[in-house]
């Protein structure tokens, strides 16, 4: 998606241990209608796939999988990372490694709002290892859903997670793949 690798080469900042920052646009800061274009790219390149809910993980993979809904017409489900007052029990649970902040986070999704008859889109802001993804089919696993796919909206190709994804036989559609962030220069996959 060249409008986002545009965005990225503008406003990514890379950072020691192969982070790229693109909180200007993405996970602080939001591009609403980049959001759009985004979601609107996921909605048409899991069009025939019989969608029902699109699945993320709080909180920068919430923008990109609210547009993806809104552009599908479908509901909209992220896993919490903390527990709430108001959601406290009958939850799917799975613990979540963040590669950027270096923590676990066990994250939770009521099972008031999935039904076994659901097909599911998972979305994130970022792949590098899979943790995310990889908690969010723990998650569908659990609640015997299936899942079409996982939408990236910024892949770390250099990265095992994509790899990882595509083993289990999960379609995996990336928006921008990055080939390397070394010697502070970000370069895209070109295929």
């Amino acid at each position: 998606m060249r409008e986002l690798e545009e965005k990225i080469r503008e406003y990514g900042t890379v950072l020691p241990g192969n982070v790229l920052k693109v909180d200007a646009f993405l996970n602080h800061q939001v591009d609403p209608e980049l959001m759009l274009h985004i979601g609107q790219e996921f909605a048409k390149r899991f069009a025939d796939e019989g969608i029902t809910k699109v699945w993320t993980v709080e909180s920068s993979g919430i923008a990109p999988a609210v547009m993806t809904g809104l552009a599908m017409k479908i509901p909209v489900i992220f896993a919490r990372k903390h527990k709430s007052l108001t959601l406290n029990h009958d939850m799917y649970v799975a613990d979540v490694y963040s590669y950027t902040k270096k923590t676990t986070n066990r994250i939770s999704i009521s099972k008031k709002y999935v039904s076994p008859s659901d097909k599911v889109l998972l979305i994130d802001d970022f792949l590098a290892n899979g943790q995310a993804v990889e908690g969010m089919l723990e998650i569908a696993d659990q609640a015997g859903v299936e899942v079409a796919g996982a939408g990236i909206v910024i892949e770390k190709s250099f990265q095992p997670g994509a790899k990882e994804i595509k083993d289990r036989g999960i379609r995996l559609e990336s928006l921008a793949r990055i080939k390397s962030l070394e010697n502070n220069s970000i370069e895209f996959m070109t295929d």
